[in-house]
């Protein structure tokens, strides 16, 4: 007997389709071998260049705490200062980063980006700047009338000096400040560009090292145990990863401890992050204070004086500190 026609076509076709399944199944394994899970992707890190406050993610990236705690870091950015780190969230392009409390309060609460402070990473640690030859700056009054250096607008350090001259009586209005950025700001200061700058550690130290520069006031002293570094997270990220963040808080918390601890082997990681000499760096430590936990008064502190230059615009302060600070992951 012959077999129809038709029913020859019927095995062929079903035959096909067992074949296309099984196709679609191989490049589904492909697709999901090159594209990993979000759970295997790695944190997208960044912190600030040279900044001897960030030490803490040194550490861990070179003693491997991070791994340890079950989590993969990629530094996908070293910058210059905190505004920088805010647009580059902003832009989607990092997941945590360690940055300065200020210009992430201004960010937040511009409504430039969405992160949230999961972790403080230091207190104190900056310092007012003059010409070690200049003799007449001797007081934070003399700087009237002259030209001074900050990181950035809305920086820690912006925040310092304006609160040291309020202090001093002196109008805003009365000094010229100018954005330099910290790795500059020891050359400028010394071809008399400059007549005075704030920045974070090391810079302050180098200058004195080099001989350029001496510490007019330091930020003990503006602001005692003003908090200063924070670690944040992408708010997405601190949703949907949870368990990602709580890792590199952990790795976080044990590097301060390592700092506390051992601090000689602190001292050379630092130098080699820096790549400034072990007497600038040493100068520098001594001046921050480690620590993982966040200030709540310190932050609305800086709310309520940014709102008064009109940095930024917050009506319920309290609220905007509560949804800022989130201290869920510190827990042991």
């Amino acid at each position: 007997m012959k077999t129809p026609n038709n029913a020859g076509q019927r095995i062929t076709n079903g035959n096909l389709m067992k074949f296309r399944r099984v196709i679609v199944m191989a490049m589904l394994i492909l697709i999901a071998g090159v594209h990993p899970s979000g759970a295997d992707q790695p944190v997208r890190m960044a912190y600030l260049q040279n900044d001897i406050h960030h030490l803490a993610c040194w550490v861990a990236l070179d003693k491997k705490l991070y791994e340890q705690h079950g989590v993969t870091v990629d530094i996908r950015g070293v910058f210059r200062a905190g505004p920088e780190i805010m647009t580059a969230f902003a832009a989607g392009e990092l997941d945590m980063a360690y940055v300065g409390e200020a210009p992430t309060t201004a960010a937040v609460a511009n409504k430039a980006t969405t992160v949230v402070a999961v972790a403080q990473v230091n207190t104190e640690g900056s310092a007012i700047v003059v010409a070690k030859a200049n003799k007449d700056i001797t007081q934070v009054s003399d700087l009237k009338g002259k030209t001074i250096a900050v990181p950035g607008h809305s920086t820690v350090q912006d925040f310092l000096l304006r609160k040291a001259l309020t202090r001093h009586d002196i109008d805003l209005k009365a000094v010229n400040i100018i954005v330099i950025k910290p790795p500059e700001m020891i050359t400028a200061l010394g071809d008399n560009q400059i007549d005075a700058f704030i920045s974070w550690e090391p810079y302050p130290s180098r200058a004195g090292s080099l001989d350029i520069g001496k510490n007019l006031t330091t930020s003990h002293e503006i602001w005692p145990n003003h908090p200063c570094c924070v670690l944040v997270a992408d708010s997405k990220f601190r949703d949907t990863q949870p368990e990602k963040v709580k890792a590199v808080v952990q790795a976080h918390i044990q590097a301060n401890e390592f700092i506390h601890q051992h601090p000689r082997e602190a001292l050379a990681i630092g130098v080699k992050y820096t790549g400034m000499d072990e007497k600038t760096v040493r100068t520098a430590m001594a001046t921050v204070n480690y620590t993982e936990v966040l200030s709540i008064d310190g932050e609305m502190e800086y709310v309520q004086f940014l709102n008064r230059l009109g940095y930024i615009k917050v009506d319920d302060q309290k609220a905007f500190v509560d949804r800022l600070l989130d201290g869920q992951f510190l827990e042991k």
